[in-house]
């Protein structure tokens, strides 16, 4: 399963951004050929996106485009303006299993085998996402807070709660289908505080990964998603304390103050295995 901590976007057709990718190293950088790029540009965007896949820099680089939903009349040229060279196709606003089918058909017709990332970005995207991930195509999925939030009929907050259930249920899915998902973006990328403790509540409820918008995001979101030397610690201590009480005969222990047990001990093993 590839890694996906960070994912940044930037506009197609802006060639300028997307030399500057390389050096930022994210673990995906995503080229948007959908919603930052306005309708007269589409076609320079493929363009510019032919170009950068087809030169040195993105040798080492996971680089897939965005290209635009089902329903628009760009989608299906997005697809025949796919290089050889890009193996993977993010397709967005993906709100059922049919959807994702019809969109795997139109691949087809064209002679294009790729693997799939999906955005679910609506409520019927969420409430089918487990069906939708299970899809053997898909290599993992994002969550798009704010078009969410515009088919909710709500409004966005900091603090979140309107996307709560959503971003549940999101981890949810994940963990049903094994297919990793990525967090919403934060919108301020000023707000380095926000970014990160939203990455903590995303990677609480199950996410592998935090969508970025801006370069600066890249290493807050590598590092919120990757375990620290100190989570390693104690996860190496709490299996000693607990390992030690399985071989004495107990099924639990106390470990800095708190009760552990087997449930604790495959969490700890889980750290230590990623």
């Amino acid at each position: 399963m590839q890694r996906f901590r960070s994912m940044l976007f930037a506009p197609g057709n802006k060639s300028e951004l997307l030399k500057k990718l390389p050096k930022i190293q994210p673990d995906a950088a995503i080229v948007d050929l959908e919603d930052a790029v306005p309708n007269e540009e589409k076609e320079n965007a493929r363009k510019i996106f032919q170009e950068f896949t087809g030169s040195e820099q993105t040798k080492d680089l996971a680089v897939f485009p965005r290209v635009n939903p089902i329903s628009s009349t760009h989608f299906e040229l997005d697809i025949q303006a796919l290089p050889a060279e890009v193996d993977c196709v993010v397709i967005p606003k993906i709100s059922s299993l049919e959807e994702l089918k019809e969109a795997e058909k139109i691949l087809s017709q064209n002679n294009v085998e790729r693997k799939i990332i999906v955005g679910i970005e609506t409520v019927l995207g969420v409430v089918s996402a487990t069906d939708i991930l299970s899809n053997t195509l898909v290599i993992a999925a994002y969550f798009g807070a704010e078009d969410y939030v515009l088919d909710l009929g709500g409004f966005r907050t900091t603090d979140n709660d309107e996307v709560f259930l959503a971003r549940s249920q999101m981890g949810m899915a994940s963990r049903l289908s094994g297919v990793p998902v990525i967090d919403q973006i934060v919108t301020d990328f000023s707000d380095n505080e926000r970014f990160t403790n939203e990455a903590y509540q995303a990677r609480a409820l199950g996410f592998s990964g935090k969508l970025c918008i801006h370069p600066s995001q890249v290493p807050l979101a590598n590092q919120s998603f990757s375990y620290s030397q100190e989570e390693v610690n104690r996860a190496k201590e709490l299996l000693a304390v607990y390992d030690l009480a399985v071989s004495q005969g107990s099924a639990s222990a106390v470990y800095d103050g708190k009760m552990i047990d087997e449930a604790l001990a495959k969490q700890a093993r889980r750290i230590l295995e990623a």
